[in-house]
């Protein structure tokens, strides 16, 4: 009789005592054989047992960290690597690692995890946040992002994929970091480094497909997928018919957060993790992973394309429990006022001051009207949310790419617009999120890239090409030739941030902008509070508004953000703009001030009244007559 040892996870090879406990999910399976390699040793092999709930498990001896192992099935030929590994060190085809999680010395023991309130986020994609690519070199970035007011990194996925470059999103082995980036301890070293920093970690989890390469989970389980449900990126993962599958993807949320000690996760594309249980499975996900982190906090994020306001709700009332959604809304009105383009599903967004100002107060613009793009309702009621809940963004890894050249919002828009715009962004009451190198203006571009064979190589540009063939814009010869091929090289390598000697002034002083204004967010009570309660707005100009925080006293603050020409106040009729008793307005910051890059800024003049140039924002503070701020 097998002796019944411990396990942390059910899936996976794990170091137990004198040896390694393999354990597989296979229950379509008669055999399952494990073949061991250690360095020059001949191979062991072992044949596991089964059990009721469809594993095969053995407990090998003399097995240690560091080993190389595979998988026979029946008598199959071929040799398969674990669905559950750890490491992939040569990639997913490859044999899988023994990892020793134990052997890392953690120094973060004092850190106190990560909340909502006061969050800012910071969107990295490994591989091209540095020109090395890789999570130690990543780690020696952190000073920099911690000096500019990071509150958190968010890291895109990082699971095992095919080939040598990609975003990530086509992960197949969920428990293996990708090992061009680094082992399994780099990537640890990188959340410890964060923690010393006071920098929070929240990784991207991609549980609704796998990739097209590398994935051979339904080898060894046909139902890790099902055809019930119609997926956009592959087959959908069945949740409903195996507690094995089910627990595949629900424990890897909390092998993240226990082995890796990270502070979060986010979700990607919720409307695609399908599931008719009497318990979502994102609610379980959330549930798991808060207990796994107990009694830190941690901070749980989705991605809902469409706006399921319901996803931020505690499970008692109907919710998942998650902490803050993506807001899509936010991010098209402003793309649309600094771009002008109302294309594909920017196309009933109009970029107006009033769209800005609800965006700003009410989170998400569209929760539950008609929504032309899609020919239906899009969202759901959200009025009674945190403004918190909502994050916020100018750029993100997706919308940068979906311009077709990959340019930045400064190489579209100019960069004195940007620069009132990320007033906005970094001010407002939602949680606000940059994404790597949007602090420098004009940075590296961010191109959709994917290194596969050939054959899957020219279907993924065909689609790429086919998705992008929604706007108008990129339907000429032209505009689709400006489009990189995913698969080249150069394409993965042009979106590598530069280094910080190679930055010039202009870039230098657009992060100061950042720096500054996230030490507001963070300093000035008002601004931190995050209350979209007391926020209010008023179109001030056909391309500018005015938002007030605060019920009229001397701690009330005002965002004046003008995208067009000079507006003259004083021809405006609107209460918003009137001092506290007592007080006269002082301007704290202008984005159009030198120091950060701009042309300069008009004083408050004699009659108190405050400018409101173009294409500038700016910061004002009540202080008593005759004083200044």
């Amino acid at each position: 009789m097998m002796t019944k040892r411990t396990r942390r996870f059910a899936h996976g090879a794990e170091l137990d005592g004198d040896g390694v406990s393999f354990r597989v999910l296979a229950p379509e399976r008669s055999r399952v054989e494990v073949v061991v390699q250690e360095g020059a040793l001949p191979p062991r092999r072992a044949v596991l047992e089964p059990d009721a709930e469809g594993f095969f498990s053995a407990h090998v001896a003399d097995v240690r960290a560091g080993a190389r192992y595979a998988y026979r099935l029946d008598d199959d030929d071929d040799l398969l690597p674990d669905p559950a590994s750890r490491f992939q060190p040569e990639g997913p085809h490859a044999p899988s690692e023994v990892i020793d999680p134990r052997a890392f010395s953690w120094t973060d023991e004092a850190w106190p995890g990560i909340s909502l309130l006061g969050q800012v986020l910071y969107e990295i994609h490994v591989g091209t946040f540095t020109q090395e690519g890789t999570f130690a070199s990543a780690a020696s970035e952190l000073e920099r992002l911690c000096a500019l007011g990071i509150r958190s990194i968010e890291l895109l996925p990082v699971a095992e994929f095919d080939g040598r470059f990609g975003w990530g999103y086509d992960g197949v082995d969920l428990y293996a970091p990708f090992h061009h980036y680094g082992r399994p301890d780099d990537l640890r070293a990188l959340v410890d480094r964060a923690h010393a920093l006071g920098i929070g970690v929240v990784l991207d989890v991609v549980y609704n497909h796998f990739g097209p390469s590398g994935a051979y989970h339904t080898r060894f389980c046909e139902r890790f997928v099902t055809k019930k449900y119609e997926n956009e990126w592959g087959a959908a993962i069945d949740f409903e018919s195996l507690a094995g599958v089910r627990s595949f993807f629900v424990e890897n949320a909390r092998y993240w957060i226990e082995e890796f000690h990270v502070d979060g996760l986010r979700l990607d594309a919720t409307q695609a993790l399908f599931d008719a249980s009497p318990v979502h499975v994102i609610t379980e996900i959330a549930d798991v992973a808060r207990r796994a982190a107990a009694p830190k906090p941690i901070l749980l994020v989705g991605e809902n394309e469409p706006q399921r306001a319901e996803l931020v709700r505690p499970a008692s009332e109907g919710g998942s429990g998650l902490d803050a959604l993506w807001n899509d809304d936010f991010h098209h009105t402003v793309r649309v006022a600094l771009v002008g383009r109302r294309e594909a599903y920017l196309s009933n967004t109009r970029g107006t001051p009033q769209e800005l100002v609800s965006a700003a107060k009410w989170g998400y613009l569209f929760q539950g009207q008609h929504y032309p793009w899609q020919g239906k309702p899009r969202g759901q009621p959200a009025l009674d949310l945190d403004a918190a809940r909502f994050v916020l963004f100018l750029e993100n890894h997706d919308q940068v790419a979906n311009g077709g050249r990959g340019a930045r919002l400064g190489d579209h828009a100019g960069l004195a617009r940007v620069r009132a715009m990320t007033a906005l962004l970094l001010l407002a009451p939602g949680t606000p999120m940059l994404f790597q190198g949007q602090e420098l203006g004009r940075s590296s571009p961010f191109h959709y890239f994917a290194d596969h064979d050939p054959e899957l190589a020219r279907l993924v540009e065909k689609g790429r090409r086919e998705f992008l063939a929604q706007f108008e814009s990129m339907t000429g010869p032209a505009a689709r030739d400006a489009v990189p091929t995913p698969h080249e090289a150069r394409t993965f390598t042009s979106c590598q941030l530069p280094p910080e000697e190679e930055l010039d002034d202009a870039q230098r002083a657009h992060r100061e902008l950042h720096r500054e204004l996230l030490r507001l967010r963070r300093e000035d009570p008002t601004f931190a509070a995050q209350r979209a309660d007391v926020l209010h707005g008023a179109v001030t100009g056909p391309q500018a508004f005015v938002l007030r925080l605060g019920t009229g006293s001397g701690a009330d603050r005002l965002l004046l953000v003008n995208l067009g020409i000079d507006v003259a106040l004083d021809e405006v009729a609107e209460p918003l703009l009137a001092p506290p008793r007592g007080t006269r307005w002082s301007i704290v910051l202008s984005t159009e001030e030198p120091r950060f890059g701009g042309s300069g800024a008009p004083p408050i003049p004699a009659n108190g009244v405050p400018p409101m140039p173009g294409c500038a924002a700016s910061v004002l503070a009540p202080v008593p007559k005759g004083e200044d701020r």
